[in-house]
């Protein structure tokens, strides 16, 4: 095989690839606006993305606030301009730090999970027994954990902003030295509604795209234990760079000049 016939054939496998997650997001987002629902299985997922990855999220963003804090005020020191801590912290938490790896975190724990569930259920043949019993595997199994992803990252993420901004509070007010009552009030003048709402944006979007993408690979995934294994592992880190790729995208659409 020459070079060329191998550069053609990665290229066609990738546009194959591309094309089939495309046309999955599209009956995705098209089922989720027609019935039947299955509430049950959608408010357990609402539970195991909201309620289960708390403290994951929650220690992420106080130590993601508490490292800034320090961080800006090492930087600031040489331009005394230290009483800026307080607003570059709650902007970096809410514009982006909490939804950026608040949105990591959970495509590692909940974005994993749904790849090896619904994998394990492709390679045992129980989403093809789902069939047969008359039962839409897609709006069973694919609905229900996109749904959850959408509506339950934006309050996660609003749960993390607090706690963030908190994280930033206590090394500048006790560690640092800063006045409680200025440096709170310094992080309300600047705060903007735009800045907390481009945050939850954004966690709504990487809900999506971390379920849709945890789906995808566990419900084609295929050879067994070694295939879900490589399900998972796949989509974690497509969750991931499309984070990353949709981060810059949503940044740019919301305060690019």
């Amino acid at each position: 095989m020459t070079l060329l016939q191998a550069i053609g054939r990665v290229f066609l496998a990738f546009l194959g690839t591309t094309g089939r997650l495309i046309m999955f997001a599209l009956t995705a987002v098209t089922h989720c606006f027609l019935p039947p629902y299955y509430p049950r299985i959608m408010i357990r997922q609402m539970v195991e993305i909201g309620y289960f990855s708390l403290p994951v999220v929650g220690l992420t963003a106080i130590f993601a606030g508490m490292v800034l804090a320090l961080q800006s005020y090492t930087g600031f020191a040489r331009f005394s301009a230290e009483g800026a801590i307080a607003n570059v912290v709650v902007l970096s938490i809410t514009r982006e730090l909490a939804p950026v790896l608040g949105g990591l975190m959970i495509a590692g724990r909940v974005g994993a999970s749904m790849a090896a569930e619904i994998g394990t259920m492709r390679v045992t043949e129980q989403i093809d027994a789902l069939t047969t019993l008359s039962t839409n595997a897609f709006k069973y199994l694919v609905v229900p954990r996109i749904i959850a992803g959408v509506v339950m990252l934006p309050i996660l993420i609003f749960v993390a902003d607090i706690i963030g901004v908190f994280g930033g509070f206590l090394v500048s007010v006790y560690k640092l030295g800063f006045n409680p009552a200025i440096y709170l009030q310094n992080t309300w003048d600047f705060l903007e509604p735009l800045d907390v709402i481009s945050g939850l944006v954004k966690a709504s979007v990487f809900g999506f795209l971390v379920a849709l993408m945890g789906c995808y690979h566990g419900y084609y995934s295929k050879g067994g234990a070694q295939g879900v294994g490589a399900a998972t592992t796949n989509s974690v880190v497509s969750s991931s760079i499309l984070i990353l790729c949709f981060n810059y995208i949503l940044t740019e659409a919301f305060f690019g000049l």
